[in-house]
C-alpha cells in the first residue's frame, strides 16, 4: 500500500486562496494578516489534516517553540504533578512540551539517552527533574541549549535550578513537632544517592530537633520508595520514641498502614509527620500533618527561567528556593503520659485507619 503524502503548506496555501507566506504567517501569528484571512487559513489546515513541521520551522527561525522535560518516574506523584504544571505554565507562554520518562525507573544511562534524544529533537531548553542527572552530567550541554533543574538544589556552574528550600521545609515541620512537645523523635532519613531532595529535608529535620534538645533517633530507609516496615519495628522497639518524621507523603501512608495492622494508634500513641501536601494525599478527609512543597510554583518559575533564557539570555538568578509551609493535621499531637503502650492494650478511638 503506498505511503499517503502529508499535505504540505502550498496545499493550504492553494485550498485557502492566499499565498504561502500568508499562511505561515497565520499559523505562526506574525505579520499583518487580517483575522478572515487567519481563519481561512485555518479552516483550509484543518480540512487538509496540516500539522506544522516543528523542526522545519526551527531551522528558519532557529526556535522550535518546544521544551523538553525528563522525569525521573510518573508513577510518584511529584513528577506527574510537576509534568502537568510544567505543561500548563509552557502553554500559557506559547510552547509546546516534550517529555521523556522510564518505563519503570529511569537508570543514568537512560536519563542520558534522553538527555540527547531531546536535544537532537532541536529544542529550545531542557527542564531536568531526574537525581539521576547529576550537575556533571549537564555541563557538557549547558552551552548548546539551556538547561533548568526543577525540583532539587544544583551547584554546577551554569546549571540553574528551581526547587523547594528543603532546609526551611525540614525545620519548619520539625519545629512544629518539637512544639507539640515531643523529646524523642525517630527520622526516616533517605540516603543523598536515592533522593538528594528527599535527604537533604531530613538532615535539615535532624538538626533542628537536636539543636532543640531533642533525642533524634534516625533510621535509614534503603529505599525513597521501599517497604518501611523493618523501620516501624526499630520505632516500636524503643519505648520513648512519641514521633515519626517521614520524608514524603507516601512513606507515612506506609508508615500509618504499618501502624494500624499492628493495633498501634494515631496520634493517641504515635504521631507521624510526612512531606509534600499535594495532590491526593492532601486531602481533608485523610487530614495528614505535614509539609506542603510549593510544586506549581516550582513548576511554572522552571518554565519561567528557562524561557527567560531562551528569549533574553543567561538569567542572572541561577538558584531558586521556593519556601512551603507547614499542614497541622490529625496524624500529630502532643504526647501523652504513657503513650509507648503495646499495640493491643492501647487502642483507643483517636487510632488513624
Amino acid at each position: 500500500m503506498a505511503k499517503v503524502k502529508s499535505p504540505t503548506i502550498i496545499d493550504v496555501a492553494r485550498e485557502a486562496g492566499v499565498s504561502k507566506s500568508a499562511v505561515s504567517r497565520a499559523l505562526l501569528g506574525q505579520g499583518d494578516v487580517s483575522l478572515e484571512t487567519v481563519e481561512r487559513v485555518r479552516a483550509a489546515a484543518d480540512r487538509l489534516g496540516y500539522v506544522p513541521n516543528a523542526m522545519a520551522r526551527g531551522l528558519v527561525s532557529q526556535r522550535t517553540k518546544t521544551l523538553g522535560l525528563v522525569l525521573r518516574d510518573t508513577r510518584i506523584q511529584f513528577y506527574g504533578y510537576l509534568q502537568s504544571a510544567v505543561q500548563r505554565r509552557a502553554a500559557q507562554l506559547g510552547y509546546e512540551v516534550v517529555s521523556v520518562t522510564g518505563v519503570d525507573e529511569l537508570t543514568p544511562e537512560d536519563a542520558r539517552e534522553a538527555l540527547r534524544s531531546l536535544i537532537s529533537l532541536r529544542v529550545d531548553g531542557l527542564i531536568v527533574s531526574s537525581a539521576q542527572l547529576p550537575g556533571e552530567d549537564l555541563l557538557q550541554y549547558v552551552d548548546r541549549v539551556p538547561i533548568v533543574v526543577a525540583g532539587r538544589a544544583e551547584y554546577s556552574q551554569g546549571v540553574v535550578s528551581v526547587h523547594c528550600d528543603e532546609d526551611d521545609g525540614g525545620m519548619r515541620i520539625a519545629e512544629y513537632v518539637a512544639r507539640l512537645g515531643h523529646r524523642d523523635v525517630a527520622v526516616l532519613l533517605v540516603s543523598e544517592k536515592e533522593s538528594a531532595s528527599q535527604n537533604a529535608r531530613g538532615r535539615a529535620m535532624i538538626g533542628t530537633l537536636e539543636a532543640q534538645d531533642v533525642n533524634v533517633r534516625v533510621i535509614g530507609l534503603d529505599s525513597y520508595r521501599g517497604p518501611v516496615g523493618s523501620s516501624v519495628v526499630t520505632v516500636l522497639a524503643d519505648p520513648a520514641i512519641t514521633a515519626v518524621m517521614c520524608p514524603t507523603d507516601v512513606a507515612m501512608v506506609k508508615v500509618l498502614e504499618e501502624l494500624r495492622i499492628r493495633g498501634i494508634p494515631v496520634p493517641n500513641q504515635l504521631s507521624v509527620t510526612g512531606y509534600d501536601a499535594f495532590g491526593y494525599l492532601a486531602e481533608p478527609l485523610f487530614g495528614f500533618t505535614s509539609f506542603r512543597q510549593p510544586i506549581e510554583e516550582i513548576a511554572t518559575t522552571a518554565v519561567d527561567r528557562l524561557v527567560e533564557w531562551i528569549e533574553h539570555g543567561a538569567p542572572s538568578e541561577t538558584r531558586t528556593a521556593i519556601a512551603g509551609v507547614v499542614v497541622p493535621g490529625r496524624t500529630a499531637a502532643p504526647p501523652r503520659s504513657g503513650a509507648k503502650m503495646s499495640g493491643a492494650a492501647s487502642r483507643s478511638d483517636g487510632r488513624v485507619g
